[in-house]
């Protein structure tokens, strides 16, 4: 099973993001903001009564990371070094004793064992990746039965002026390292084929209801 959707390269995510990286938390920092904290407090609940690992795929700068409680131990993973260094530097800037790990990796080819996290999250990152399809189904590879998948994300209209801006600026998602258009059928039909993989929360975010907090439990 592929996302057929795919413009972007590999070349063309680490180029974008080496790029962003010096800007990164300026431009995006307050957009991004309410849906990090959705995202962060939903694993926060998975671990109001016990430790459990996480891993933060496209971890970037780091901006969630602060967001997480103690009882979370985290290991992010990010395809750009330039963005990790941030993150890296946020980390021993901010005392975060509960990230375990900054590694450079590619999402699409986890190289952890099967089950090994309590809990993955994703935040704005099935726009970056070159196939969707493929990441989710290393995120759900690595989870553990029981454990919970948290992705935050920009699903593109299907219509009206937001749908017209989306296809104008798809043209440049190389340009840019990501993909305005996302329709909710790239999730969706990733959903219908995994009988193992259960929808338990999606709902819309702040600002402008941009964004989306999906919710999904490995079965």
């Amino acid at each position: 099973m592929s996302d057929k959707t795919s413009t972007l390269s590999h070349a063309d995510v680490e180029s974008a993001y080496a790029r962003w990286a010096p800007i990164y938390d300026l431009v995006f920092t307050a957009t991004m903001k309410p849906g990090r904290r959705a995202g962060a407090a939903a694993i926060n609940a998975l671990a109001a009564h016990r430790e459990i690992s996480l891993l933060d795929v496209g971890v970037g700068t780091g901006l969630e990371l602060p967001m997480f409680s103690p009882h979370v131990k985290i290991t992010g993973i990010d395809l750009s070094e330039p963005m990790l260094a941030v993150a890296r530097k946020r980390v021993l800037r901010e005392g975060l004793g509960n990230v375990l790990d900054l590694q450079a990796m590619d999402a699409m080819a986890l190289t952890f064992p099967d089950g090994h996290f309590d809990a993955v999250i994703a935040p704005y990152v099935l726009t970056v990746v070159p196939d969707a399809h493929r990441t989710l189904d290393e995120m759900a590879r690595v989870t553990k039965q029981g454990g919970e998948i948290v992705l935050v994300n920009h699903i593109g209209a299907e219509r009206g002026l937001m749908a017209t801006l989306e296809a104008w600026l798809g043209q440049r998602a190389a340009a840019l390292g990501w993909r305005p258009e996302f329709p909710w059928s790239i999730v969706g039909d990733w959903l219908a084929q995994r009988p193992d993989i259960r929808l338990v929360e999606r709902r819309k975010l702040a600002p402008l209801d941009l964004f989306t907090l999906i919710r999904l439990e490995r079965l």
